[in-house]
């Protein structure tokens, strides 16, 4: 899970900033969590939109990558800091990247109280139109005294606060997942967990005798199956193909491939990037394992969600997109049914695909566009003008 922190501050040197960098560096098992700096944000002026400068953007690129935010408030004068503030009505005045995000307030502050007034006014703050945070109830993490709270590693000194800490950040992992399961398609959050996503079972073509979590899981069922490689013919419905071919015509796929069975092992992907580049990141070693292991435990619902869909033929294809690629990207993920002459079940084909280039090339070709345009109110159709004539062409 991803989560980004947002220091309150624009001060040279916080305390703030301090308790992000521990929460980041001492929880990083549970989450990647990215610190940013409010430093170079301008202050908020309606007349002077900066709506699109380097700074707001790049707080509204992260926020809307990020699953969750963490905001780290000071408090001045009973109240937020109005740097904190100004970033604030920025990335709700054109722009809306917390509009549903799930949100968790932390503070310090040199009080004994921490910023206990701070973060309330923050929260009514988070949850006024235009920004509608979905705001982590009750579990205030406030530290007071800050100033003694830390040693000089950066580490909290006390042991009690840290471990209650560990429970806000656990909690606001599950108070994200319960976020994206009210937000995911009806029906998906009455679902009990009816699929075996360990794969403890086996099928027909299960390759029995060897651990699914073995690391080397390709090479050693290869061996005890007599797997045929390189440039051995292999017959195909329609084609024969040797195993090289079908590699190099697989892996030239304008998409990224998975490939599951109906036992929930995880068989296949085409390895034709390298992991951090990938839309949907892959490791070598992962092919072979059960769903289970490919996937967080807070994923698992969403995980037998998808799947009981396809199994039970309720659907072919379930499609969703991916937004936490920034806004130059359209990702969407498509699990796709597979299944024999007989209409058997045999698992997921999930492909993976940028469509915003096919998209944006759509609307070259068409001279159609999205939005705007003079509008045909009976078909929807977006209109273009014919630049020699002048008259409207209706696309």
């Amino acid at each position: 899970m991803k989560l980004v922190g947002i220091v309150g501050s624009n001060a040279d040197f916080s305390y703030n900033h301090q308790l992000l960098n521990f929460i980041a560096n001492h929880f990083k098992k549970l989450v990647d969590i990215e610190v940013l700096d409010i430093k170079d944000v301008p202050m908020f002026n309606q007349s002077n939109d900066q709506t699109d400068s380097a700074p707001i953007q790049y707080l509204n690129e992260k926020i809307l990558e990020a699953d969750g935010v963490i905001i780290a408030t000071p408090e001045y004068n009973h109240s937020i800091p109005s740097a904190l503030q100004s970033v604030i009505e920025w990335l709700s005045f054109k722009i809306h990247p917390l509009d549903g995000k799930p949100v968790m307030i932390v503070g310090a502050s040199y009080d004994v109280q921490g910023s206990s007034r701070s973060q309330l006014h923050l929260r009514q703050i988070l949850d006024a139109p235009g920004v509608n945070a979905v705001v982590m109830p009750g579990n205030e993490f406030l530290l007071g005294e800050v100033h003694k709270a830390f040693d000089e590693d950066g580490n909290l000194k006390d042991a009690q606060t840290t471990q209650f800490l560990e429970t806000c950040i656990k909690k606001f992992i599950r108070f994200i997942n319960v976020v994206n399961i009210l937000d995911a398609p009806e029906g998906m959050k009455d679902l009990s967990s009816t699929e075996d996503l360990y794969a403890t079972g086996s099928i027909d073509t299960t390759i029995q005798g060897v651990d699914m979590m073995a690391d080397d899981w390709v090479e050693q069922a290869a061996e005890a199956t007599g797997a045929v490689e390189g440039n051995t013919y292999v017959k195909l419905d329609r084609g024969i193909l040797t195993v090289n071919q079908l590699n190099h015509f697989l892996n030239s796929m304008p998409a990224e491939l998975t490939y599951a069975d109906s036992n929930n092992q995880f068989l296949y992907y085409n390895h034709k990037f390298d992991a951090e580049d990938m839309l949907a990141s892959r490791r070598p070693e992962q092919v072979g394992y059960p769903l289970a292991e490919c996937h967080p435990k807070q994923a698992f619902s969403s995980v037998a969600w998808v799947i009981q869909q396809l199994r039970k033929g309720k659907e072919d294809v379930v499609k969703t997109h991916v937004p936490t690629h920034g806004p130059d990207k359209f990702v969407v993920h498509s699990y796709q049914a597979i299944r024999d002459e007989e209409g058997n079940y045999l698992g997921i084909n999930e492909y993976v695909q940028d469509i915003k280039p096919i998209i944006d090339w759509y609307l070259e070709q068409t001279g159609q566009q999205l939005t705007g345009g003079n509008v045909d109110a009976v078909s929807g159709a977006t209109s273009k003008v014919d630049t020699v004539s002048g008259a409207t062409v209706k696309e």
